[in-house]
């Protein structure tokens, strides 16, 4: 049930020219170098930094202090010599068990029910500093699941430093692929944990629009970083017409009618020896669910609060906290009103998320997260669940060795690889213990536990 708004055909041709064209190179360079995910170490070659200095446990996405300062610098910080590419390559493989097969209906083509093992994607960024105000963070993926490749999030950004008031400050503007790729905490959807899951489990249960747009619309947001304590930023966005969604391998979401709007606040504080974030953000979008059918619209409204915490001490032993909350208000004048396909005209689903880490000398990991969603019944919008709610909840655990990625690491800053175990367990899955699953048949949510052990490399 997810649609889009469209921008004034003005803003939609002028995006559409520069933005598509920068993608369909970058595309064609993907299809040359297939390689997948969030820690990119073209950026440690740029700033002649360990990635441990980046990211906690020497491996992405999660990010410490100065890999947060680094993002909204625009990834364009560098040791001041020259001649540094900014490609990278990336590649996650993994084997996967459920506790109970997948129904039939539920089986991905070319695989089977269960126990199966994948290389799940490869991907190559264009990752690094252009110029001394201007860098890139531009990743096409081929999964190896899906068994095709696509252009799946684009940031490019200018940012440079300045005063307001006397007080130092950075400004920036993001040309981007997905409302929360551009934040820089560790707690929104492209960047909170779990950060690699399996294609072969059941997800986390239905998400609020601003998690379900990535690789479909285009965006430009404003940003700054103020006193080094306060972050705001303002952002539109608008769908991708056919034409660039087809060149990109994007799934069609539908189409905005008007500008979809994000924003973000957040305070942030750095005693070195550890830190916080808390914040607010929100986005808006009237969506047409189908291109093709422009009459009335569902309106989609996000908002969220969220809170992070890092010690880092002397970075032997590192402590994380990262939590969310989001509360999506939806008046499905398409769905209910036009259609028929949803129960009710307004519906709410609310979405929390909690996750801790312990990591031992930038090379052992564990982390605990939670996971839990419910909404508003409506058995016609929840066609799978037996009590017509879309209410998920569930835990993740993962233990994960990263050797390398430290300054005396062998490779430096080369070769990084990481090594986890990961289960994720299910309380409730569409409505509560029980289901039904795409054969019809009920289904216990327990059936969905799932455990995934996974190898990431990156270069």
């Amino acid at each position: 049930m997810t649609t889009r708004r469209r921008i004034r055909l003005a803003w939609r041709a002028a995006r559409g020219r520069l933005a598509v064209a920068a993608l369909l190179a970058l595309a064609a360079t993907a299809g040359l170098l297939p390689m997948t995910a969030h820690a990119v170490p073209s950026y440690a070659r740029q700033t002649g930094s360990e990635c441990a200095a980046c990211h906690v446990g020497g491996f992405g996405p999660q990010l410490t202090p100065y890999g947060v300062r680094f993002k909204i610098n625009g990834y364009t910080d560098s040791d001041g010599k020259d001649g540094k590419i900014p490609l990278s390559a990336m590649m996650v493989g993994n084997w996967t068990h459920t506790a109970k097969g997948a129904a039939e209906g539920d089986r991905i083509d070319h695989f089977k029910s269960n126990d199966n093992s994948a290389m799940q994607e490869a991907s190559v960024f264009l990752a690094g500093r252009l110029t001394d105000n201007i860098g890139t963070f531009v990743q096409s993926t081929y999964s190896g699941v899906d068994k095709r490749w696509a252009l799946d999030q684009f940031d490019v950004r200018y940012a440079r430093a300045t005063s307001l008031g006397g007080k130092e400050a950075t400004i920036g503007l993001a040309v981007n692929g997905n409302p929360t790729l551009t934040d820089p905490f560790n707690t929104l959807g492209q960047w909170r944990f779990p950060y690699t899951s399996s294609d072969f489990n059941a997800g986390f249960g239905p998400s609020p629009l601003v998690e379900n747009l990535a690789g479909g619309v285009a965006g430009v947001n404003a940003y700054t970083l103020f006193d080094k304590h306060y972050y705001a930023e303002v952002g539109v966005y608008d769908t991708l017409s056919k034409r660039a969604l087809s060149a990109i391998n994007a799934d069609d979401p539908g189409k905005f009618k008007g500008l979809g709007t994000y924003w973000r606040l957040a305070y942030v504080q750095d005693w070195k020896r550890d830190n916080f974030s808390v914040g607010l953000f929100g986005f808006n979008a009237r969506l047409h669910p189908e291109r093709d059918d422009p009459g009335a619209t569902d309106r989609h409204t996000d908002l969220g609060v969220d809170a992070s915490y890092q010690f880092l001490g002397n970075r032997e032993h590192i402590y994380t906290v990262n939590g969310s909350y989001v509360r999506e208000r939806m008046r499905l004048g398409y769905t209910h009103g036009q259609i028929g396909e949803a129960d009710r005209n307004t519906n709410t689903l609310d979405q929390y998320r909690l996750a801790a880490s312990y990591h031992y000398a930038q090379t052992w990991g564990a982390t605990l997260g939670w996971f839990q969603s419910h909404g508003s019944r409506d058995a016609a919008l929840y066609g799978d669940s037996l009590r017509g709610r879309p209410d998920t909840a569930g835990y993740v655990l993962q233990a994960d060795w990263t050797p390398w990625g430290k300054e005396s690491s062998w490779g430096a800053p080369w070769a990084n690889v990481r090594l986890g175990l990961q289960y994720t367990g299910y309380n409730r899955y569409m409505g509560g213990s029980h289901y039904y699953d795409a054969d019809g048949n009920t289904r216990r949510a327990r059936d969905n536990n799932t455990t995934m052990l996974f190898l990431w490399l990156s270069i």
